[in-house]
């Protein structure tokens, strides 16, 4: 009797997994855009800046880990807990698809930034300083942006339809998830303070060398 409404709400999931897909990647191409239509200057700016953080962790001289983890985790958190409020609320339903356009925007630009600077090199280290915790991160923000978009239509739907089931069955899951994604965030975090500055030390050598 429930497999006709579980097909509906598997496809709804599935639509809204691609949709967002889609919209992360029009982020990343907006975001390389930006760094390409930056004037010389500010690139030379930005350039020197990663540059000098560069030379920084070639030496070993990188920030202290437990400061960039405790910075980092508490920056997934934030970003986390803003997904969770907004899939509880039926205007917050636009906002959630805004912060994963962002996100797609600030990841383009970092990598666009790093390749029209330092072509190939650029890459090498974006695949260093980007790529590694973004495997975590992507997916899980991924993954709780659809369980809140998908709880924020359920309550418009509700409400539409004037219907007066029980919310907290789907407000215990949607939260469930968003608690599981922050545990892979955490651990995302544990990356960029103890992974990734030592990959990026041993590939700073290629941005700081003529």
């Amino acid at each position: 009797m429930k497999l006709p409404f579980l097909r509906s709400t598997v496809q709804d999931q599935l639509s809204l997994y691609v949709f967002v897909v889609v919209l992360f990647i029009a982020g990343v191409l907006f975001g390389v855009l930006m760094a390409g239509g930056m004037t010389l200057e500010q690139q030379q700016q930005l350039t020197a800046d990663i540059e000098h953080l560069a030379r920084l962790l070639h030496a070993g001289m990188g920030p202290d880990e437990a400061q960039i983890f405790w910075e980092r985790a508490w920056f997934h958190t934030k970003w986390l807990l803003w997904i969770w409020l907004l899939g509880i609320t039926v205007v917050g339903l636009p906002f959630i698809f805004a912060l994963d356009f962002l996100k797609g925007v600030l990841i383009g630009f970092s990598v666009g930034l790093l390749i029209s600077q330092h072509a190939w090199k650029g890459v090498l280290f974006a695949l260093m300083s980007i790529a590694p915790q973004n495997l975590i991160i992507l997916p899980a923000l991924l993954i709780a942006s659809v369980s809140a978009a998908s709880f924020s239509i359920q309550l418009i739907k509700k409400r539409m339809m004037q219907q007066h089931t029980s919310f907290l069955p789907p407000f215990l899951a949607h939260s469930g998830v968003i608690l599981t994604m922050l545990v892979m965030l955490w651990a995302a975090s544990l990356l960029e303070a103890y992974i990734s500055p030592v990959l990026m030390g041993w590939t700073a050598n290629v941005l700081i060398v003529p």
